[in-house]
């Protein structure tokens, strides 16, 4: 079965326990591959990440790094992302795309930052969700690379289309279910390295498993996943 990014879907009767132990493997793999896989938003504190990791939905990295020097050089509070005009962050931040709606979310989270938190990007998962424009997966981000704590997994396309390939995801059909994948993935992942699970399968999907035309042939990984003949075979999406 073909699912979402061109993702096959493949049927096994793999146990829970095995799929810790394949895990396990994965994820050694790629601490060798990616020994220092991190964020790759660039930022100098936890309101920064925040703010880019807003900025990079439904954008590139590489475009919100060009966009946020010039952004946190004029406005380098929450106070002052919150009360600059509307116009002029959506002039600032136009480039990344959807820019009505994140500078909307922007000025909704640094505003409650500044009035409710003294100012300081909350540090836990319950508080930093009910910041507008920010859910589970920008949570994660900031948790987990601002402040260290491993409170979940981050999903993007990328980590869900290769939880999907590496089959370390079975309640979910749908390789865009972050909800679901993230559960499976905590499940069998150590919590030690739920943040590094998610940079460095961010960065595998970059470099190796695209979605379109995986690199199966040259992925260490191929002996562990069970679709690792989808880059040679073709199955996946046109």
């Amino acid at each position: 079965m073909i699912g979402h990014w061109g993702c096959v879907v493949v049927e096994t009767n793999e146990t829970i326990a095995q799929k810790k132990q394949r895990a396990k493997k994965i994820l050694a793999g790629l601490r060798t591959l990616y020994p220092e896989a991190d964020c790759a938003l660039t930022h100098r504190n936890p309101l920064q990440l925040l703010v880019a990791t807003i900025l990079s939905a439904q954008s590139t990295d590489e475009t919100v790094n060009k966009v946020t020097p010039e952004l946190f050089r004029r406005l380098k509070t929450a106070r002052a992302l919150a009360d600059v005009p509307r116009e002029e962050l959506e002039q600032l931040i136009h480039s990344t795309g959807f820019f009505h709606q994140k500078a909307k979310s922007i000025q909704g989270a640094c505003r409650k930052i500044a009035e409710e938190f003294d100012g300081r990007v909350p540090d836990s998962m319950d508080e930093l969700v009910t910041l507008p424009g920010v859910a589970r997966k920008t949570a994660n981000v900031v948790l987990g690379t601002a402040f260290g704590k491993n409170e979940g997994i981050e999903v993007d396309t990328h980590v869900g289309r290769l939880a999907t390939r590496l089959e370390l995801t079975w309640s979910s059909k749908d390789s865009k279910d972050a909800v679901k994948i993230e559960r499976d993935l905590m499940e069998i992942i150590p919590r030690e390295s739920w943040t590094f699970l998610g940079h460095a399968l961010i960065r595998h999907g970059r470099r190796v498993c695209s979605a379109r035309k995986p690199a199966c042939g040259r992925c260490s990984l191929a002996k562990h996943c069970p679709t690792a003949d989808i880059g040679e075979t073709g199955r996946r999406t046109p």
